[in-house]
């Protein structure tokens, strides 16, 4: 705090002091440079030295208005020192002019000369700041005992950001003693960055670790993404090192008291990471800012994170609609304070199924888009309690669709999911129900309807990565129902960001399909997270398969037979679209009306007049003449 304190006060008051000095310095070079000895010399020596208040006043002014005396020259690189040129530049063009406004009879070459022996001495001085401000503060580390010596450590990546990390390293030595550099550009072989030398590709990350006994590597790239970090990531986890990745550097100067937020420890979810989604930010923001926002389920994962992107587009008004208060409560906390206190985001608890609560809300609020993610969605929990689903997933939706329609809201997006496809469970037929009510609804109402179709997601509650990650830290074993099982993930950002996408892309009624990439294996995806904990399968961690849960399925779909057919792009590459319409209404209006009451009474019952409604669920087979929906490609009533 004391060094703060002072260095504050430095960059204040004796930094500007400090430069004048030094500007008097470079202008009496210069002098010297441009005249020589003698009567030449003593003759401009009176024009040039009366107007030094002059020539070092437009220095000192360019230096303040270029905001140099607030820059924190412990962190300056390349950027600063330019702006300081530029600065000395500008002063130099000044004086000239003013020489010839006024008739000064100052050499002019004499100040273009000043202007690079400026740059190099005040430059120079601020090097000179930097070297002795770090060593003070290291020295002071040291002085409390705060200094530990850090691992050998190997960077991967010569770039900027491979700098900036050595530079952290100098500053803080517990951070790690960089010992080399991979990279694979091949220019930057044997080059070396602060006297640390670049010794190989990140090919050669396995064989350099053991010649040159590392204990840590840190992966610094922090734009990389997809299927490089996928590559990168296993051949670091070739070696026996501790892997960390470098975080993106929001905030250096809060480098020298924070330094380990700069990186992270490698996770399970860098080997599955994809491409970084673009986004069309106009074609949301078209829809988005400045309008009422309602987001159903709104304290879940993908509740949540849909409402951390709608605040990227300022909303009018974020309304959190979640019947579970603690996550919905974290969530405003964590929005109040990224946003500030002010922001506009509101919390009603409550649920879908509550016809009077969601008249409140949308009442009170008049909500022009809602994102509908509210659901039950676990699949063997819904096999024994098929009547709350059906509840839940059918009749919240319904409810929501009809009281969003009441109140004139503009947009309704529904979350569905892959297991609606086809569906063998509860889960997956309820969610199947819901789209078809998007459908029957962009008939009904000038609402614009759609719903968004993806597969499993990492990180959610209760998906696959943590429930594996707390049985290897338990021991073993790691359980998977089928070594054949095949699912299709995505990381919740990435979910969040194209259901966004998607409402600004989708025709009303349509069904957006969202690219998943290639499905993974999840015996895969078990073995390969064993060994990243540094167990091997089957030998001291075992891998146990339980058999498949009732409604699961071997491998999941993203769309029908009767949508593949019709399947089209949208401006998203990432996005596809089956543009299908609800065909026997009065069949599926009757059907629905059975499962109300069937839902409200027994399960079984429910789960027969499920069946009635969904194609091929439990084998059932609607009649011709009374089939509740089919699928007809076109274009559906009115488009976004």
């Amino acid at each position: 705090m004391k060094w703060n304190r002072v260095s504050n006060w430095v960059r204040k008051l004796l930094l500007p002091v400090s430069d004048a000095i030094l500007l008097c310095a470079a202008l009496c070079l210069a002098f010297l440079m441009r005249f020589e000895s003698g009567a030449d010399q003593t003759l401009n020596a009176s024009y040039t030295f009366s107007r030094l208040f002059y020539i070092v006043g437009v220095y000192l002014a360019a230096f303040w208005v270029g905001g140099v005396y607030e820059i924190l020259w412990n962190y300056a690189g390349s950027g600063e020192v330019i702006r300081l040129g530029g600065l000395c530049g500008a002063a130099c063009l000044v004086l000239i002019a003013m020489d010839m406004a006024f008739a000064w009879s100052v050499s002019r070459g004499m100040l273009v000369m000043q202007a690079p022996i400026a740059i190099v001495l005040i430059g120079g001085s601020r090097l000179l700041w930097r070297i002795v401000a770090n060593a003070a503060w290291l020295k002071d580390r040291s002085a409390r005992g705060k200094m530990k010596p850090g691992p050998r450590l190997m960077i991967v990546g010569a770039g900027d950001a491979g700098a900036y990390l050595l530079n952290m390293c100098g500053s803080d030595p517990s951070l790690g003693r960089p010992i080399l550099f991979v990279d694979d550009d091949p220019q930057k072989q044997k080059q070396r960055i602060h006297g640390v030398a670049v010794r190989g590709t990140t090919g050669d990350i396995p064989k350099l670790s053991v010649k040159y006994d590392i204990q840590e590597i840190v992966i610094a790239a922090p734009d990389l993404r997809g299927s490089a970090l996928n590559a990168l990531a296993e051949k670091c986890k070739e070696t026996p090192c501790r892997v960390r990745i470098l975080m993106q550097m929001q905030t250096p100067e809060n480098a020298k008291t924070h330094p380990g937020m700069f990186v992270r420890e490698l996770n399970i979810s860098d080997f599955l990471s994809r491409d970084e989604v673009t986004l069309d930010t106009e074609g949301i923001s078209e829809y988005l800012a400045g309008k009422r926002v309602l987001v159903t389920g709104g304290g879940g994962s993908i509740g949540a994170e849909l409402c951390r992107q709608i605040m990227r587009f300022s909303p009018r008004a974020l309304i959190l609609f979640d019947i579970y208060e603690n996550c919905a409560y974290e969530l405003l906390c964590e929005l109040r304070q990224r946003y500030g206190k002010e922001c506009p985001v509101h919390v009603s608890i409550g649920s879908v199924r509550d016809v009077e609560r969601l008249e409140e809300v949308f009442a009170q609020y008049r909500p022009e888009v809602v994102f509908h993610a509210a659901a039950h969605k676990h699949v063997p929990l819904m096999e024994d309690s098929p009547a709350e689903a059906i509840k839940n997933n059918v009749f919240g939706t319904l409810n929501t669709l009809e009281t969003a329609s009441r109140y004139h809201a503009e947009r309704f997006v529904l979350l569905s999911t892959d297991k609606a496809v086809n569906p063998a469970n509860v889960m997956g037929a309820t969610k199947r129900v819901a789209e078809m009510l998007i459908q029957y609804y962009a008939k009904k109402t000038e609402m614009k309807c759609m719903a968004v179709r993806f597969g499993n997601v990492l990180g959610s509650h209760g998906s696959v990565i943590p429930l594996f990650e707390r049985q290897i830290r338990n021991g073993g074993p790691v359980t998977v129902t089928h070594p054949d099982v095949l699912r299709y993930f995505m990381t919740i950002p990435e979910a969040a960001q194209l259901v966004l996408q998607a409402g600004s892309l989708a025709r009303t009624g349509s069904i957006c399909v969202l690219d998943m990439g290639e499905p993974v294996r999840i015996d895969d995806l078990a073995r390969r997270l064993i060994r990243f904990y540094g167990y091997e399968p089957g030998v001291n961690m075992d891998v146990v398969y339980t058999g498949l849960r009732p409604g699961e399925k071997l491998n999941e779909e993203l769309f029908t037979e009767n949508e593949r057919s019709c399947m089209g792009r949208t401006a998203h590459e990432r996005i596809m679209i089956a543009p299908v319409t609800l065909q026997n209404e009065a069949a599926f209006e009757r059907r629905l009306i059975a499962l109300r009451a069937a839902a409200a009474h027994n399960d079984a019952g429910a789960m027969d007049a499920l069946a009635q409604i969904v194609p091929g669920y439990r084998g059932e087979q609607n009649n011709a003449d009374d089939a509740a929906v089919s699928c007809a490609c076109g274009l559906t009533t009115g488009s976004v």
